[in-house]
């Protein structure tokens, strides 16, 4: 038996190491957020997990605060921890000016005892600072991320962390949990950069690590680690990576093909298609949204044109968009300026699958469902969990019944511009009476259908 603890500390490397010692070996992994790759590897059944879900007796969550860096904040929040006999972490990750850091804390409360640790002192330097907080000798403890993991002080109960947009998610959990480990209420701060604008990924971050402060929600922020960041490799040795470079159900298959092709079963080839729905909606962030203007298009102003937002048939909702170069042969006719198309939602609803784990899952059965009885399988097996579909839902198996079509009519390609219908078929566009079909429906469920039409109408 391997007991790996904290295994988000551990590269795959690593851990197959471990594996290696005995030709057959169980390994158990322990980790209060498990990295994407782990958690996904789960998710999809390839190892069995379990949660431990009952806090401590008297444990309090962690009260977390977001903001600005603020002097005053940061003053008030160590003398209220001093005033109650307690003890503060004050996080800085940077040793080269870890020094001017200690100054300036010691000019906001003068009356406090602060020590620096950091990786870089002489082991036995460092050893001496952390028994003296422990032992109380000290108020504040200036240092770096040495204390993630490993550290146990019921008497600290308020930790400031510094440049918290640095930090991912995994981080920020495991730096919260160095507080709050007795009876007492405990606080974490957040400290932002007051005036530069955050990366979409690390709002989000800062955005999970707020929302999920209860007891026991470690596994909720590995949930949200893994739609941020993506499952990585789960065949190599990439721990993290948004499959959304290749879009979801593409990664999937294959993944799927991968294995068949390990197991030495023979793997049917495949056509990849391209959906570029511009009246569709695929994830919340889509949702109500115009949809961009094709380049050429004479209702598109600017200096530099915006490229189209890829639409996959299945995809893991999530608020950044993804772009691709267009190569679409242009349409020979001259286009007349048209309104924007609205979306339609096509894709899971939050409120009718709250759970994100049961969401992905249900996205990786259909973009594993290859044929038309599959698709059905899948969509009696949710209604029989979840209730009667939605019609978000509805749209995104309809969505892939287009997909699965196209792909036996060799197309790779399925966009659509306004009531313009472009299909792609081995590099070459589809043409009708030397023209782009056109699309007479008004609804997405009625134009859906006329897509489908056209496609089984194709030799």
């Amino acid at each position: 038996l391997v007991v790996i603890d904290e295994e988000q500390r551990f590269g795959v490397m690593h851990k197959e190491k471990f594996k290696l010692l005995r030709r057959l070996v169980d390994v158990l992994t322990l980790s209060a957020t498990p990295i994407p790759r782990t958690l996904y590897l789960a998710l999809t059944g390839a190892r069995d997990m379990s949660t431990i879900e009952t806090p401590p007796q008297d444990r309090l969550p962690v009260e977390t605060v977001v903001g600005p860096y603020d002097e005053r904040v940061i003053r008030d929040a160590i003398q209220r921890e001093i005033n109650r006999e307690g003890q503060v972490f004050f996080l800085h990750n940077r040793v080269k000016d870890i020094d001017a850091v200690a100054t300036k804390l010691k000019a906001l409360v003068p009356d406090a005892r602060i020590l620096i640790g950091h990786g870089q002192m002489d082991p036995d330097d460092l050893e001496e600072v952390m028994t003296r907080f422990v032992n109380g000798e000290a108020d504040v403890l200036l240092s770096t991320t040495i204390i993630e993991s490993g550290i146990d002080i019921p008497n600290a109960n308020t930790i400031i962390i510094d440049r918290a947009d640095r930090f991912g998610l995994s981080d920020l959990y495991q730096l919260r949990g160095r507080v709050g480990r007795y009876k007492h209420q405990a606080y974490a701060y957040l400290m932002l950069p007051r005036h530069a604008g955050l990366l979409s990924d690390a709002r989000k971050r800062i955005s999970a690590i707020k929302q999920y402060s209860s007891l026991g929600s470690g596994f909720k922020i590995a949930m949200r680690d893994l739609e941020i960041r993506g499952a990585g490799n789960l065949l190599g040795p990439q721990q993290s990576g948004h499959i959304t470079a290749v879009g979801f159900e593409l990664y999937c298959q294959l993944l799927k093909q991968s294995v068949s092709a390990l197991k030495g079963e023979k793997v049917a080839p495949r056509i990849e298609v391209q959906m570029r729905i511009d009246f569709l909606a695929m994830n919340p962030a889509e949702e109500g949204t115009a949809a961009p203007p094709a380049e050429g298009d004479p209702t598109h102003r600017g200096s530099s044109p915006r490229k189209p937002r890829i639409n996959p048939g299945v995809e893991v909702p999530r608020e950044v968009g993804v772009y691709w170069m267009d190569e679409t042969v242009p349409d020979p006719e001259r286009d007349q300026p048209k309104a924007p198309v609205e979306r339609t939602p096509a894709y899971i609803p939050l409120r009718y699958i709250p759970d994100s784990r049961q969401r992905i899952e249900i996205y990786r059965k259909l973009a594993q469902a290859f044929d038309t009885p599959a698709a059905e399988k899948l969509r009696e097996e949710i209604r029989d969990r979840f209730g009667p579909l939605p019609e978000a839902l509805d749209l995104l198996f309809l969505t892939h019944e287009v997909k699965m079509l196209a792909g036996t009519r060799h197309i790779s390609c399925v966009e659509t511009r306004h009531d313009k219908l472009m299909l792609t078929r081995r590099g070459d566009p589809v043409l009708v009476g030397g023209m782009f079909p056109r699309l007479t429906k008004k609804t997405a469920e009625a134009r859906l259908r006329e897509i489908k039409k056209l496609l089984l109408n194709l030799a």
